[in-house]
């Protein structure tokens, strides 16, 4: 940028808005600010005021004035021109800007935490369906810590994620709640107790568990850090389906989400062991990198997701 351009100030207050062109483009084709103004939809009061705080800005006369019509003056043929000029550029911009959102909105990349993929977002989805049937959706499942990795590389759109906080450099916003539970099956000695599992026992006993940087293992390192910690555990698995289908062998006890295993439960494949003192209560979050919230199919799904929550 030139130095003479720098000490001018910025170019919006000295060029005239968009409106204002397209009005004495109208005038030059019409011969009539009163049908330039009806052509533009403003009155012709406002037309003319618009016209001369034109004048005023550029410091020229644009229009002769008289009973027969308005007519151009030689430095408003000049800027009639130029003015075309402008608006043909801005036409193209706006087109250019309509296929970028049309681009956007024809797809969308979800990255989800387990839990969330498998229990919440198939409804989700099915309504956002309704709403934007045009849009193609992609579904990336993983842990917490995958779905903000993500994020952050580009790959999705936006995420949900289970845990006790918004991951660093991201924004969010609570869509739910979740509680997570211990489950045994029916002949494991747990599923026999008739008193709340002390926490201390919990922490001290070889569990099946998804893997670290799961939603799930890290609210439940957390509410057992005071009681020593988990224990090695006795499967480490990457996903909520293969945690259940492990517990339900008999592998052994397992946490997990309440959305999860309430089949299991009813039907008595496994049983809901009772919790002294925790409470493994968690939240289900919407994430986006900060300052970069949703737009187009990912704000709409968001707002599906909260209206759900309300």
């Amino acid at each position: 940028m030139s130095e003479e351009r720098q000490g001018r100030g910025p170019l919006a207050h000295r060029v005239p808005d968009l409106g204002a062109l397209e009005l004495l483009l109208a005038v030059a084709r019409h011969g009539s600010l009163g049908r330039a103004a009806r052509e533009t939809g403003i009155t012709q009061p406002a037309a003319s005021s618009r016209i001369r705080s034109m004048e005023r800005q550029l410091g020229v006369a644009l229009l002769d004035r008289s009973p027969r019509g308005s007519r151009l003056t030689g430095a408003g043929a000049l800027v009639t021109d130029w003015a075309g000029r402008i608006v043909e550029a801005a036409e193209a911009f706006d087109v250019g800007a309509q296929a970028l959102r049309d681009r956007r909105d024809s797809r969308l990349r979800v990255a989800a935490s387990m839990t969330i993929a498998e229990y919440l977002l198939p409804g989700w989805l099915i309504a956002l369906r309704q709403e934007r049937p045009d849009t193609s959706v992609s579904l990336l499942a993983g842990n917490s810590a995958a779905v903000a990795e993500r994020l952050l590389r580009g790959e999705a759109d936006l995420g949900f994620v289970e845990g006790l906080a918004v991951p660093p450099g991201f924004d969010g916003a609570v869509i739910g709640h979740d509680r997570l539970v211990v489950v045994a099956a029916p002949g494991h000695v747990w599923a026999r107790r008739r008193t709340p599992l002390p926490p201390q026992e919990l922490a001290a006993t070889s569990l099946v568990l998804r893997e670290r940087g799961s939603g799930t293992r890290q609210v439940l390192d957390s509410a057992l850090a005071r009681y020593g910690g988990l224990a090695e555990p006795l499967l480490e698995l990457a996903s909520t389906t293969a945690v259940k289908a492990a517990a339900v062998s008999g592998a052994g006890p397992a946490v997990l989400s309440e959305l999860a295993v309430t089949e299991e439960l009813a039907a008595r494949r496994l049983i809901r062991v009772p919790l002294e003192a925790v409470h493994l209560r968690r939240d289900l979050r919407a994430v986006w990198p900060s300052g970069h919230r949703p737009t187009g199919p990912a704000r709409d799904l968001l707002s599906l997701t909260r209206r759900g929550a309300g």
